[in-house]
């Protein structure tokens, strides 16, 4: 079954495009699948049944998976199995009428403007405060992924016209906006920091580099908005991708229109946008039950 693991791998990255870590995904779920159907003693896809599907899923609710673990294998072996069909590998797809969890919605977490206030002040006026300042600037800025912002290469950035370019998912280039402020740190950060930080060689063309002289990592600049997530005193559990929530939130929360924060996120589906619109609504009645003297029946 391996080789039909390999055939699939190759179709999702060459005809259907996915990132390297949703591959990535793909891959780990259907080798714990087929391992397990390999224990059954099966010898082929053809072989199995819907039977065998759902004591696997019911398998990792038992281990203890959440329900979004559970749901994203389902979601792999469902499209294994739609491609061995389509290929006419096997003769029947055992995921028809599979039960699967329904997924719950999670809120994503945002910051308040002064929370971000106060992270986007934190860093220091040293060679690594400036970059890591027009880092965190350009990220809340443009809202755009930490995977784009660490693959931001020097002609990708017009700072004079206020934009950049970056790939987004499935290859999907856009243009972004950005302001004034990120402009000014990402000028601070070309004129009197990157030239001290590059070494030459790979990373040449590289936007962000780290004291080695490499191409910053998404695990490197994780570390950094802890670092200063810290120092600023914030006490929830933020990673990078907070500020693309939080990007998009108060865009929302001031009038933006979802169309255009759909088109600046790089989201396909404007329904993954529409959970900034809910968390801007939450946010705005806890504002007005908060202040208006009469929100409340005393």
């Amino acid at each position: 079954m391996r080789a039909h693991l390999e055939a699939f791998m190759r179709y999702l990255q060459d005809e259907k495009r996915l990132s390297h870590s949703t591959l990535g995904s793909y891959e780990r779920d259907l080798e714990g699948f087929l391992a397990f159907a390999a224990e059954q003693g099966l010898q082929g896809p053809g072989d199995i049944q819907k039977h065998h599907v759902s004591r696997y899923m019911l398998g990792l609710k038992q281990q203890g998976r959440a329900n979004a673990t559970v749901i994203r294998h389902a979601v792999s072996i469902r499209s294994f199995f739609h491609y061995l069909l389509r290929e006419r590998i096997v003769g029947h797809d055992p995921t028809l009428e599979l039960d699967t969890p329904k997924p719950v919605r999670k809120l994503p977490t945002i910051l308040s403007v002064g929370d971000v206030e106060r992270l986007l002040s934190a860093p220091e006026a040293t060679a690594g405060g400036i970059r890591d300042k027009a880092m965190l600037e350009l990220l809340y800025a443009t809202g755009i992924r930490v995977s784009e912002l660490v693959a931001l290469d020097l002609p990708d950035v017009n700072i004079s016209l206020g934009f950049i370019r970056c790939g987004g998912a499935a290859g999907r280039e856009r243009v972004v906006p950005m302001g004034a402020v990120a402009c000014e740190a990402l000028t601070a950060y070309a004129d009197s920091v990157r030239g001290r930080l590059l070494r030459g060689g790979d990373a040449e063309n590289a936007l962000f580099l780290n004291q080695l002289g490499t191409r910053m990592t998404r695990q490197g600049f994780w570390k950094i908005v802890k670092k200063y997530a810290a120092e600023a005193g914030i006490t929830l559990d933020i990673t990078p991708h907070t500020l693309r929530h939080s990007f998009a939130a108060h865009l929302l929360e001031n009038g933006a229109d979802l169309r255009s924060v759909q088109e600046m996120l790089g989201h396909a589906d404007i329904s993954t946008t529409q959970v900034y619109a809910q968390v801007a609504k939450t946010r705005i009645k806890d504002v007005y039950n908060g202040a208006h003297p009469r929100a409340k029946v005393k």
